[in-house]
């Protein structure tokens, strides 16, 4: 029997931001064999310190959660290097190489002012305060606002083929110049005058193929697309070579058993927030990230270091 075809809304073909996330999350999940766990912790004393912090802290040099957070997952990190790494495997020889990387480079997908989404390159983390972690969003969010999303994208597909066809890679570029220069899914960029004028804009005023390079890891915040979410993220894609991802959720109140000052146990509503922490098993055994765990205990049971990250002396 011939299957019934199902009427259409609407048909669209993939953009070139889209289909750069195809390739790369296939990839993901045809190469990578992941392993996730949900962490949640009580973050009730720590949100409350959160709002000491930027009790007097004005516009736009006010801490957001999210870079908050992100001071965060760097300090745990630091502690847990070998989730701030890279892979090198070849199946069929059976041969790996692991390279824990000296900067913390942040992948993390954001939204443009145009409502696309772009995943942006947070470099050198491991060192910045949260004033300067709030300096750089802050300039990234700038350059966001003269930046054609199209052009940087073709400009890092440009930079694959051209990297394709340096190792020889002659089909898969073959393929990919098809795809995306023929037919009704070509890739549209700017032309004639529009491009000049794009180009003409000083690159410290927009952002680049640099920009959105490969980070060390990727951390999404869930939490920030959705904060009436009440559940967690199940599982996200690692993006090769990196060998962790990060996933944060939204604070929510959930009733906990806490235990007093004289060790009597009772039920509270605390806040609770959820991460999910998924790791490439080639590199990553779950012992090996547990100091990363342990380090966001210590920080969510002692909130008052987040005092000292505000700004460098």
């Amino acid at each position: 029997m011939a299957k019934k075809k199902l009427p259409i809304r609407k048909t669209e073909h993939f953009g070139i931001q889209r289909k750069i996330v195809a390739n790369m999350t296939t990839e993901s999940w045809r190469n990578i064999p992941h392993v996730a766990c949900t962490y949640e912790h009580d973050v009730t004393g720590f949100l409350e310190a959160y709002e000491t912090l930027n009790a007097e802290t004005r516009g736009a040099n006010k801490i957001t959660i999210n870079t908050l957070m992100l001071k965060v997952i760097v300090e745990g990190l630091k502690a847990c290097p070998a989730m701030n790494a890279h892979i090198d495997f070849d199946r069929k020889l059976v041969r790996g190489t692991i390279h824990t990387l000296s900067e913390i480079n942040i992948s993390m997908p954001m939204v443009m002012p145009s409502g696309e989404m772009m995943t942006i390159n947070l470099k050198n983390f491991e060192n910045k305060s949260l004033d300067q972690m709030v300096a750089y969003m802050n300039d990234v969010r700038r350059r966001m606002e003269n930046t054609n999303l199209n052009e940087v994208m073709f400009d890092v597909s440009l930079d694959n083929t051209l990297t394709g066809l340096r190792q020889g890679k002659i089909a898969q570029t073959v393929n990919r110049l098809i795809g995306s220069k023929t037919g009704k899914h070509k890739v549209r960029t700017l032309k004639g005058a529009a491009k000049k004028r794009y180009r003409a804009i000083p690159k410290r005023d927009r952002l680049t193929k640099h920009d959105i390079e490969q980070g060390s890891i990727t951390v999404s915040n869930i939490g920030s697309v959705y904060r009436g979410q009440s559940g967690a993220v199940t599982l996200l894609e690692i993006i090769p070579p990196q060998v962790a991802a990060i996933a944060i959720g939204a604070a929510k109140e959930k009733p906990v058993v806490v235990v007093g000052d004289n060790g009597e146990k009772e039920i509270a509503i605390r806040q609770i927030m959820p991460l999910t922490i998924v790791f490439d098993h080639r590199a990553l055994d779950f012992g090996e990230i547990v100091p990363f765990i342990e380090k966001l205990d210590e920080i969510f049971d002692h909130p008052e270091v987040i005092f000292e990250w505000k700004s460098k002396k």
